[in-house]
């Protein structure tokens, strides 16, 4: 069977390719029947140029192009996309747009993020105000009150503690093995 395909050409990191007639048997780079054009991907725009009367000879001959050389001929208005290669471009734009929609989401959530974080320092900033006045009492004044702030220090610590999510599961320790007897 003969195909329309793709003969690569050129240096390492720069491709050029060579769109040639070969069997489909033959390997990629190896024997081929004609070539009938060549694409040049890293140009600006990608350059084609194609034989369409030879490309359409082969196409009437039953040579069956691959997909991508199906796209270029499609480009140069040779023949229409075949299905299954319209279902997996499809399939190929909803992946890049799902692939969009999630990167958004990640963005706003992240954008989101460190405007929770900003309110959380501004409690731990008003906590230490009320401790400065406790040591600025005088000392008979000062062992009533500091009975009093302890209980209070105690239970913020607490509502803290609760309000922020455990960070770390604890571990459990891993039994002792025993030596195998034998």
């Amino acid at each position: 069977m003969l195909r329309i395909r793709l003969r690569r050409v050129g240096k390492k990191k720069q491709p050029m390719y060579r769109i040639v007639v070969a069997d489909s048997r033959a390997p990629r780079d190896g024997a081929f029947v004609e070539a009938i054009g060549y694409y040049h991907p890293l140009e600006d725009p990608s350059k084609i140029v194609l034989d369409e009367a030879r490309a359409r000879h082969w196409l009437d001959h039953g040579a069956q192009p691959s997909d991508r050389v199906a796209k270029i001929l499609a480009v140069q208005g040779l023949q229409e996309i075949p299905a299954k290669l319209q279902t997996r471009i499809a399939l190929g734009d909803q992946r890049a747009k799902d692939a969009a929609e999630q990167k958004a989401k990640a963005k706003t959530e992240e954008a989101a993020a460190p405007k929770a974080e900003a309110p959380a320092p501004a409690p731990a900033a008003e906590a230490p105000a009320p401790a400065p006045v406790v040591e600025a009492a005088p000392e008979a004044e000062a062992a009533p009150q500091t009975e009093t702030a302890e209980p209070a220090a105690e239970e913020a610590a607490a509502e803290e503690a609760a309000a922020e999510p455990a960070t770390e599961a604890p571990v459990a320790e891993p039994a002792p093995e025993e030596p195998a007897e034998g």
